[in-house]
């Protein structure tokens, strides 16, 4: 099993990872609790994804999430996660025009102390991942599938289907490590385009849905553990079935209330006995 967080990871890390073969374990996590645990079973990157706009909040989409919301998410799992790799995601609307993205990048850096941001882009976000750079902010560029972009999609639909949309996700990356990015997540492609960026890059790339040669991958915790309320996609493993354990916990707590099991003496606080005395004479 691996063993609890010891030491800050670090961008090296991710870098050495690429460099040794190792492979990098990601997960998204929106809170404090849940971050700390991560931290104790050995989880090294965490990703306080917009995804939380569907599992937290309940939309259909990632895109109501607001930035502000995205902050405070970020610094309870900072807080809880303090030697965890924190990446941020920047939400919809949040980098709309180069000087709000900017702005806007700064702003989650200062007050959630996160250790990258995310940005899903595309090839006229460069100049805005090349601002970041210079300003000192480790970028991670998402492309492949960009969730925010489902209504120009039409849906999420994975990426990379044709000779041509591969080799314009190939020169993306490319073009994203030129302008300065620190990583890249490439989510829902063929592996063979997965491979093709992995080998033309020289910076770490984290998969999600993208095939076994991304040095790391990452996947919603919610899918994974069976907390989502919708089916996950195809290349969501599952790790466990928290939903039934979380339902089988509460229906004991129903039950322990309504049997008179609960309260019970245990549970309640006493007057010193010359109190209770005075107060029930």
């Amino acid at each position: 099993m691996p063993a609890p967080l010891s030491k800050k990871v670090t961008l090296s890390d991710l870098r050495a990872a690429r460099a040794s073969g190792a492979k990098l374990a990601m997960l998204t996590c929106y809170d404090y609790s849940t971050a700390r645990l991560m931290q104790e079973a050995g989880v090294p990157i965490l990703l306080v994804g917009d995804s939380a706009a569907n599992v937290i909040l309940g939309h259909e989409t990632t895109i109501p999430v607001p930035l502000e919301f995205m902050i405070e998410l970020t610094a309870a799992v900072r807080r809880g996660a303090p030697l965890a790799f924190v990446v941020a995601d920047m939400p919809f609307g949040s980098y709309a025009t180069f000087e709000t993205g900017v702005e806007n990048v700064c702003h989650m850096v200062k007050l959630s102390c996160c250790d990258c941001v995310k940005i899903e882009v595309a090839p006229s976000h460069a100049a805005l991942v090349r601002a970041c750079a210079d300003a000192g902010v480790a970028v991670m560029a998402h492309i492949g599938l960009r969730p925010q972009t489902v209504n120009l999609l039409g849906g999420y639909k994975y990426q990379g289907r044709t000779a041509e949309q591969a080799g314009a996700i190939v020169a993306l990356a490319l073009e994203m490590q030129q302008a300065g990015a620190a990583a890249i997540l490439l989510e829902a492609v063929p592996p063979d385009v997965s491979q093709r960026v992995v080998e033309r890059t020289g910076i770490p790339v984290i998969g999600c849905g993208a095939g076994p040669a991304c040095h790391g991958s990452v996947v919603v915790t919610h899918d994974a553990i069976g907390l989502s309320a919708h089916r996950p996609p195809r290349f969501v493993p599952k790790i466990g079935d928290a939903a039934a354990v979380l339902k089988e916990m509460f229906a004991k707590y129903v039950n322990n209330l309504e049997s008179g099991a609960y309260p019970a003496p245990e549970h309640q606080y006493e007057m010193p006995p010359e109190e209770r005395a005075k107060f029930l004479k």
